[in-house]
């Protein structure tokens, strides 16, 4: 990608930021919040920790 291309590119998406209105902005922002969130360890290390909780926890029983 070259560089005016994403000049371009940014300067689109702050021009489609700048035309939504305030409250559209704001409502998008709460329900990104409340979208169901993965666990920290899933969400930066994958499914290893899970799957490693899962065989310990099963180990317990």
């Amino acid at each position: 990608m070259s560089t005016n291309d994403y000049v371009k590119y940014v300067t689109q998406q702050l021009v489609k930021y700048m035309d939504t209105p305030k409250e559209e902005r704001k409502q998008k922002k709460e329900e990104k919040k409340t979208v169901d969130v993965q666990p920290y360890s899933n969400q930066w290390l994958g499914i290893l920790p899970f799957a490693f909780k899962l065989m310990v926890n099963k180990k317990k029983k």
